[in-house]
């Protein structure tokens, strides 16, 4: 279910949120969007147009409803009452596959953040028993006590443990960073939105074997590799440096707050890199507004001043005439140029381009570094 609120790029077709809920494990039935001036305060959509989707979810045999929009814990109390079925939104819908996804210890805690700080505002709506009161000798928090706010105070508790846990694992991450500092490595970090090809991407670039698949959020947890990039200009064929590069989770429009709050360590990755390979999908259609919901989330996590490359992948996938006439130029981005290249990197078009244009970036970026005064910043 989407609505349209009159804000720039509504998914009319609702491709992306059937896109998670099949990412999620679930299989979309029926797809309805509508248009509303504002969110009604009790349902989020019209009372009418909420006794058309019992009746198709009726019809339909659906399980559950999912909303593209966050609702608040009020409209989902009041839309599961309706429907007589579990609604969520898109918010949850992107934690159960985060969940599902992370594999370390890191962003296996990261989840477990986000996923008790969105549980924290939804506790009236959960659970049946918080209507009930809990007295008597031995509670908790005296006579007359909720168990909601019993509840509540778990959750905070758990809350201050993960995030206690999480400083620990920011602290020896920003280790890490430090060693590779030291060793005055120049580092890349992989961005772009979910489903540009990074993972697929990084794979080409350093022969690993992280998990690529054409599906939403198939890579959570950072995994960095040492690129070797050989200078041809020099005639020496071993002549050239090696670089860090990261590959690091992706983007999505209406990505949580709670998530980027949470995955802070691992996108500080992004934030302390020294040139992000910014990945675009170049044959959907609608990478422009992917293109600007990346650069939201870099100011947000302050990695909006980094240099950029932007590598316009999947050009396998692109009509003849809409193939670029060069592989290398300059591309705009909120009135910055940034030098683009056009790959494929399933078929490995243009990855030669980009390892050229890598290698004259980092070398630009050595003889600024050696040209500058000692003890300057």
């Amino acid at each position: 279910m989407g609505v349209d609120l009159g804000l720039p790029h509504f998914d009319a077709e609702l491709e992306e949120l059937g896109q998670l809920a099949q990412t999620a494990g679930m299989e979309p039935v029926a797809r309805v969007a509508c248009k509303r001036r504002a969110p009604d305060a009790a349902l989020f959509v019209g009372r009418g147009k909420a006794d058309e989707i019992k009746q198709l979810a009726e019809e339909t045999g659906a399980s559950e409803i999912l909303f593209d929009q966050a609702l608040s814990p009020a409209q989902q109390r009041n839309l599961e009452r309706h429907m007589g079925l579990p609604v969520n939104d898109r918010t949850l819908l992107i934690l159960e596959i985060f969940a599902q996804r992370a594999r370390s210890h890191e962003g296996k805690l990261q989840v477990e953040l986000a996923r008790l700080q969105y549980l924290s505002t939804r506790l009236v709506r959960r659970w049946s028993h918080l209507e009930r009161q809990t007295g008597g000798a031995g509670v908790r928090g005296g006579p007359g006590e909720k168990q909601i706010e019993l509840d509540r105070r778990m959750i905070d508790d758990s809350i201050k443990r993960t995030r206690e846990r999480l400083v620990k694992v920011k602290k020896q991450r920003a280790t890490q960073r430090r060693q590779r500092e030291r060793r005055e490595t120049f580092n890349i970090s992989i961005v772009g939105y979910t489903n540009a090809g990074k993972s697929t991407l990084f794979n080409a670039l350093v022969k690993a074997r992280a998990y690529a698949a054409d599906q939403l959020f198939a890579t959570l947890d950072t995994t960095t590799r040492q690129l070797f990039l050989q200078d041809a200009s020099t005639g020496n064929g071993m002549a050239g440096r090696s670089v860090s590069l990261s590959d690091t989770v992706g983007f999505i429009r209406d990505l949580p707050h709670g998530l980027i709050d949470a995955f802070q360590a691992t996108l500080q990755e992004a934030a302390d890199a020294d040139l992000l390979l910014h990945v675009v999908d170049a044959a959907n259609p609608h990478h422009h507004e992917q293109i600007t919901e990346v650069q939201r989330v870099l100011h947000e996590i302050g990695a909006a001043e980094v240099p950029q490359l932007l590598v316009f992948n999947k050009i396998d996938a692109l009509e003849a005439s809409q193939r670029p006439r060069q592989q290398v130029d300059r591309f705009e981005v909120e009135g910055v140029q940034h030098p683009r290249v056009f790959v494929s990197s399933r078929t490995g078009e243009g990855l030669a381009d980009l390892r050229a244009e890598l290698t004259r970036i980092v070398s630009v970026a050595s003889q600024r570094a050696d040209a500058e005064p000692a003890g300057s910043s």
